[in-house]
Formats: C-alpha cells, sequence, structure tokens
C-alpha cells in the first residue's frame, strides 16, 4: 500500500501578495516561492501552498467548508501574538475532547484553528 508523505493545502485566492503578507507579517511565516500566480508559505513542519483560482472553476471567493488546524505548542504564546492583530473566530479557551485552542480567520477569511493537548 502506498506510503501518504505529507498533507499541503492549497488556498484559492485572487490576493496573492495580499496573503503573503498577512502570512509573513502577522503569523511569522517565510515566503519560500512568490510567482505570479503561485506562492509557498514555510513555517517549521507547515507547508501552505497559494494559488490564483482555476480559470475553469468559478471563483468569486474563499468558499472552504471546513478549518485548517495546526497543532502547537505553546498555544497560549500564539493567542498572544495573534488576538490583537487578526480577526478572532473563537477566543482561546480548553475544550472537553482534550485540546486547548482558538482560531482566527486570515485575510481571505479561511479559518485557522492552533491547538495543543491539555496536559494534566
Amino acid at each position: 500500500m502506498p506510503h501518504f508523505n505529507a498533507l499541503t493545502p492549497m488556498l484559492w485566492t485572487a490576493q496573492i501578495p495580499e496573503t503573503v503578507a498577512f502570512y509573513t507579517e502577522v503569523l511569522g511565516f517565510e515566503c519560500g516561492v512568490l510567482e505570479e500566480g503561485w506562492a509557498v508559505l514555510l513555517k517549521d513542519e507547515i507547508e501552505i501552498m497559494l494559488a490564483y483560482p482555476n480559470a475553469h472553476i468559478p471563483f468569486t471567493e474563499p468558499a472552504f467548508t471546513g478549518s485548517f488546524y495546526i497543532n502547537t505548542t505553546e498555544v497560549d504564546v500564539l493567542w498572544e501574538l495573534y488576538k490583537d492583530k487578526c480577526t478572532i473566530c473563537y477566543e482561546i479557551d480548553n475544550f472537553d475532547y482534550g485540546m486547548r485552542e482558538f482560531a482566527i480567520y486570515d485575510n481571505n477569511n479561511y479559518i485557522l484553528q492552533f491547538g495543543q493537548p491539555i496536559i494534566d
């Protein structure tokens, strides 16, 4: 059976320069590639690709129906770094399923969740 090595989200946006700026200046990512219509964002073990929408598919705004969950260490530190710079989806909290997390919206209204296990 083939082994899956990684999952790299490809986010469609009509605003690549603005999205690169949000992820680099606000969230602390690095831009590995920036070309016309395409970019790669990197932070630790996370890689996110940005692309202009496919010309064959209607696109008016992002329509992803889920969220991107980033497991992290020191979620409280990230909360303090991001809470005044981002639009908040929900504030940091402990959840019954054993995670401490919060969620923000990026500049395209994609939901980014950040969480870490609650250790007793």
